[in-house]
């Protein structure tokens, strides 16, 4: 049985386990090392199995900036990984279903992720280009996606993503 819940200090080298495995490259773990140093991180969970974490997903404060230098927040999903033995096996949705419905509940209004254009849109995301909002680097429109956490959070957002510094390394 999977047990989502927030990280502990204690979980830091599985995360850092977890990411490498999944990416097959240490730079997912690095990015995440380096957004918990600084504090930057909005929520943190991973999926245990019998004592063993085996996915974890991120949240980051990301803003979106119009063309008149207004300025909205939000919060980016990513990386999400699950262990290798692990995949599908639906722990990655169930780490993403959780993590919406926390940062729901925590009142936050706006969710953007570049992922896989098969897999996000279950959850509620769609394209963000839609919505006049595009990433501060050149993605496939289909990949950039953004979602809505409370009704009429997207009315009139439109602009320029910037994710944390740290994710320019990745």
């Amino acid at each position: 049985m999977i047990q989502i819940r927030r990280e502990q200090p204690e979980d830091e080298a599985a995360v850092r386990q977890v990411n490498e495995a999944a990416f097959g490259r240490p730079a997912e773990a690095d990015l995440v090392d380096a957004l918990r140093r600084r504090d930057v991180v909005t929520l943190s969970l991973v999926a245990e199995r019998g004592g063993e974490v085996v996915g974890h997903i991120l949240f980051t404060p990301v803003t979106i900036t119009n063309e008149n230098g207004g300025v909205v927040t939000a919060v980016g999903l990513g990386p999400l990984a699950v262990s290798p033995h692990s995949q599908r096996e639906g722990i990655g949705a169930q780490l993403t279903q959780t993590g919406i419905e926390m940062l729901w509940q925590a009142g936050h209004e706006i969710l953007i992720v570049l992922g896989h254009p098969e897999y996000y849109p279950r959850f509620g995301f769609a394209s963000a280009s839609r919505f006049g909002i595009r990433w501060e680097i050149e993605v496939p429109d289909e990949a950039f996606m953004v979602m809505a956490l409370k009704p009429g959070a997207l009315d009139g957002v439109t602009g320029i993503v910037r994710y944390q510094p740290e994710f320019n390394g990745v």
